[in-house]
């Protein structure tokens, strides 16, 4: 599959789709390494080009400036970008002052996973059971469902609830200013502030939901670049042990399309039909009020 096919995910579809209208799980069928023309005529004992510059697919899920808690449904078939629930109630992120939604484009890295019954050596904690998280730093707001090359900076700790949340900071390389931003002190020396931001938002930001402010590994402190390749590579790793039973999977439900070698894979048609059976959609609910309100929290 080329690259043209991955990018044409359709942030209108609840459920992935490519340009030439197959269907398939954001999760497990866009690969996590991009493929590039240039790879297909690459020798197999050479190392690959998007390797070698440790660039990755990510899809969007929540667009920079938007409130909606967006997220890969793990647990449906296929995978479908769904809109959080929550005691029968649609999801929305706060705006805590000042800043307006998610602060920037929020998404998964496809192939990836942070395994529940992993405890990291460093935090003692174990995997949120979900795709690795990306905070993409570039000046384009991006569309729901767009599947972007982004380069890895550096990472963050979180530690959400107890359990282990990685924050994987980016860039997307189509950014007018990609070439500049190599590692985390370049966001540092090009975009004063923002890192402080993040912080204080993935801090912060289930506060006005009567939670406590959520913790951070390292002292808050972001890891370099190195270190998030590490991170990303490792729960790839998880990922293929998963869609290849050699692990638990739990309750995620690991249907593919294009994972070949997978248990769990499964054909076009059968794709197709989960769509089909899908229900259809009913009646849209109103966007909350509290998408406007402005939440002021004492430091």
């Amino acid at each position: 599959m080329t690259l043209a096919e991955y990018g044409g995910l359709q942030s209108s579809m609840a459920l992935g789709e490519t340009e030439d209208g197959k269907f398939i799980s954001p999760f497990h069928d866009i690969p996590l390494y991009p493929r590039t023309d240039e790879d297909q005529d690459v020798p197999a004992k050479k190392p690959k080009s998007y390797l070698s510059k440790n660039i990755f697919n990510m899809v969007v899920e929540v667009p920079r400036w938007t409130n909606a808690k967006m997220e890969i449904a793990t647990k449906e078939p296929l995978n479908p970008i769904k809109q959080d629930i929550k005691k029968g109630k649609l999801r929305y992120v706060s705006n805590i002052f000042p800043h307006k939604g998610y602060i920037w484009n929020y998404g998964a890295l496809p192939q990836t996973w942070e395994d529940p019954n992993h405890k990291d050596k460093d935090m003692k904690c174990c995997g949120d059971n979900d795709p690795i998280d990306v905070c993409e730093i570039g000046s384009k707001v991006c569309s729901r469902g767009e599947v972007i090359q982004v380069k890895p900076l550096g990472v963050l700790a979180l530690i959400d609830e107890g359990e282990m949340d990685w924050k994987i900071i980016a860039i997307n390389i189509e950014d007018p200013e990609a070439d500049k931003f190599n590692d985390i002190d370049d966001v540092k020396k090009y975009k004063p502030g923002y890192l402080e931001a993040t912080v204080e938002w993935l801090k912060t930001y289930k506060v006005p939901d009567g939670k406590p402010e959520n913790q951070f590994g390292f002292n808050g402190q972001l890891k370099d670049q190195a270190f998030a390749i590490e991170i990303i590579k490792e729960t790839h790793e998880f990922w293929q042990n998963m869609v290849r039973k050699k692990t638990d999977c739990g309750d995620i439900v690991c249907k593919n399309v294009l994972v070949n070698d997978s248990p769990f894979c499964c054909g076009e048609e059968a794709a197709a039909a989960i769509v089909q059976a899908a229900p259809l959609p009913g009646k849209s609910d109103p966007v909350s009020p509290e998408v406007n309100v402005w939440h002021f929290i004492k430091k």
